[in-house]
């Protein structure tokens, strides 16, 4: 590993000429892009000191491109890429949008199905007040899952139609409404819409976060 500017691992450019580093037999030659899914001057600065390293170093296989590195083009595919974030439907670089698709599909069972009339409150801090009488239910997840309360303003759907959720999401449960899909009954299946770049959008969460805060509990 080679560090060419994000600072984090890897030896310097500057140690590349040790003479330890000449003894070693490497596989392959690595190094990080820190700003691929942003059009910054630094994706080339980095490109050029990895190009100028390549060529001090004897190696089988050199590495520069990771998920969003992939979008930036040929140049920075050298022998192997290292797609991260790109194999779980997250789309990091516009060059990638059309050849990307969802992955993870995080749905839920309702385990209770209620009728509320219009004055009263759903869930903690009484956040939502019905303004008439609403048929709701309680999905089986929650911040504990990875389903944060920045989730609050969204919705579940249910054969593409939208379920929004009603007051604060608790630790195990969120409440929804189910005027579009009035069939729905305690053990049917509800989807989280989680194509990454508009969930991101929705949440404020990159869409790194959103996958790796998804909970052991789905399975």
């Amino acid at each position: 590993m080679v560090d060419t500017g994000i600072n984090r691992l890897g030896l310097s450019p500057a140690e590349i000429g040790h003479p330890a580093v000449a003894a070693l037999d490497i596989q392959v030659l690595m190094s990080h892009l820190a700003c691929a899914d942003e059009d910054r001057v630094m994706n080339a600065s980095q490109l050029a000191a990895f190009r100028a390293v390549v060529s001090q170093v004897k190696h089988r296989e050199a590495s520069l491109a990771n998920s969003a590195g992939i979008g930036l083009g040929t140049d920075y595919a050298f022998d192997l890429t290292r797609p991260g974030l790109s194999l779980y439907g997250g789309v990091q670089h516009s060059a990638l949008e059309q050849v990307i698709r969802q992955v993870a599909f995080p749905g839920a069972a309702l385990i209770s199905v209620r009728q509320i009339e219009a004055g009263e409150s759903v869930g903690y801090n009484a956040t939502f007040t019905a303004d008439q009488p609403m048929r709701v239910g309680v999905v089986s997840v929650g911040y504990a899952d990875g389903i944060l309360r920045c989730w609050n303003r969204a919705a579940f759907t249910s054969q593409g139609r939208p379920l929004p959720i009603l007051g604060r999401i608790s630790m195990d449960m969120i409440v929804i409404d189910l005027e579009s899909a009035p069939e729905l009954q305690e053990g049917d299946w509800v989807e989280l819409p989680y194509a990454l770049p508009e969930a991101a959008q929705r949440t404020g969460l990159s869409q790194y976060e959103l996958l790796t805060l998804l909970g052991k509990r789905f399975g």
